[in-house]
């Protein structure tokens, strides 16, 4: 088993006990909360007559369900507003911090809590959310869990976990122009597959990672969970530091030496001991598409979708069913794919770097006849601060939609939905079938800088073209 890693210390420092069962009962520090898989939980608290244990310790939003268009309470859709209803009333009844639409805090959930700094090193983070494991990038263990476990963390604020074996992920070298986080995570699922992290904490190290900013070191942990992984994580540097600095919830004055102090501390060790360490080279890694129903099936931009004889034996079933599906055959270019709709955001790239790098490439361009493209921030502080720096006008401009903060089309539990066989350029993290809203809609995740390319061109192109 790994020794020495930033994983085994913040796992130790968390463990309340062994169970009878093998497993660790580890407190959690954070828990943050939803809309979606929280109001089973508090009905199960209420049948049980238990009380939130630690209050200030919950934080609470809304994001999955949200209209993104139109906000105005009541809600259209009316499943929504009553979970929104819910989620307000259990957050007033045990006085949970809940930011809500129009409070200036509210967004996704895995985009307020780092902006907020309620996000730090060396804390243990569980959400109902798989995605959760976005927060590792700050150097914190941080889990997606399921309802019923959000009831353990709201009443013992602790959970019951098998401890995962690490792996280091080491990436190093300079990306090149056009080659984002997003391509960096897809080319390590692509490799690793989809399977790959399974009983695996991934370490994301190397100089690629050193040179990232926290948003970059986000998107590539954001989706540790779909290579498998139950979560991934960083080691905690100055750029973390300075990224968290003055931010609501950080630490002040004095506290602030001694917090850096300790998150320096719990780093991994030179000589860490890992249960495995895998090798890629930042030079190697292209603008990465997805071209079939997992986030494992993914080419650079300029390759053509892979044959079954070039897959591994136990990747060719899921093949032939992707080719069926997509409508896209074996030694098919990616490039040239036509595209109806155009979708950035989402908690994997829906910040204000995100934004920006995309908006670099709608400056003084038109979106294709034809196309449905729409830019979703991922909170409405990154809304705020991208219409400061006039990035909706530029977007609104190339003929894009600006929209409000939310999940939006990632997981279309909102208006927000493909319809019928349209094939979506997407800046998410998931790709399976009927993500989008459709049970035939067809999904290629990208970075948003080519989502912003495909509006562009009607079709998948490489961005390098436009830069």
């Amino acid at each position: 088993m790994s020794k020495g890693t930033l994983f085994d210390k913040v796992w130790d420092l968390h463990t309340v006990g062994t169970l009878p069962s093998g497993l660790t009962q580890l407190f959690i520090g954070l828990h943050l909360i939803h809309e979606v898989t929280s109001p089973q939980a508090f009905a199960m608290l209420k049948e049980r007559d238990l009380k939130v244990l630690f209050p200030e310790r919950t934080i609470a939003t809304v994001d999955h369900i949200v209209p993104t268009e139109n906000q105005a309470r009541p809600f259209v859709d009316s499943m929504a507003e009553e979970m929104i209803q819910a989620l307000e009333k259990s957050c007033q009844e045990n006085d949970i911090t809940f930011y809500n639409i129009g409070s200036g805090n509210q967004g996704i959930v895995h985009v307020i809590a780092p902006e907020l700094g309620l996000t730090q090193p060396g804390m243990t983070i569980a959400c109902g959310d798989s995605h959760t494991s976005s927060h590792g990038a700050f150097g914190a263990i941080a889990f997606g869990i399921g309802t019923s476990q959000v009831r353990d963390v709201l009443a013992s604020q602790t959970l019951s976990l098998s401890k995962l074996k690490v792996r280091k992920i080491e990436v190093n070298g300079i990306l090149k122009p056009g080659v984002y986080a997003k391509d960096v995570i897809l080319h390590i699922i692509r490799t690793l597959g989809v399977k790959g992290g399974v009983g695996y904490a991934y370490e994301f190290a190397g100089t690629t990672f050193e040179q990232m900013n926290m948003e970059e070191r986000m998107t590539v942990c954001n989706m540790a969970i779909e290579g498998g992984a139950r979560c991934g994580y960083v080691n905690p540097d100055q750029i973390t530091y300075d990224y968290l600095q003055n931010r609501d919830f950080a630490p002040k004055g004095a506290d602030w030496d001694k917090a850096v102090a300790w998150w320096e501390s719990l780093s991994s060790h030179a000589d860490a001991e890992y249960d495995d360490v895998v090798v890629f080279n930042a030079e190697d890694i292209p603008p990465t598409v997805t071209w079939g129903i997992t986030p494992g099936q993914g080419i650079g931009v300029n390759e053509k979708v892979p044959t079954a004889a070039e897959l591994l034996e136990e990747d060719r079933f899921i093949a032939e069913e992707a080719y069926r599906y997509m409508d896209l055959y074996p030694g098919q270019p990616i490039q040239g794919t036509k595209i109806d709709v155009c979708f950035i955001g989402s908690c994997t790239n829906g910040r204000i770097s995100d934004l920006r790098e995309a908006a670099k490439i709608a400056q003084g361009r038109q979106v294709a006849k034809g196309v449905k493209a729409f830019v979703v921030p991922g909170s409405e502080r990154v809304k705020k601060e991208a219409e400061a720096e006039g990035l909706d006008k530029i977007f609104q401009a190339a003929g894009f939609e600006w929209r409000e903060p939310g999940c939006s089309m990632c997981l279309a539990m909102n208006p927000d939905k493909l319809q019928g066989r349209q094939i979506s350029a997407s800046s998410s993290n998931r790709n399976f079938k009927g993500r989008q809203g459709s049970s035939s809609g067809r999904t290629l995740l990208m970075s948003p800088a080519m989502v912003a390319t495909a509006a562009i061109k009607g079709e998948i192109a490489d961005v390098r073209e436009l830069l």
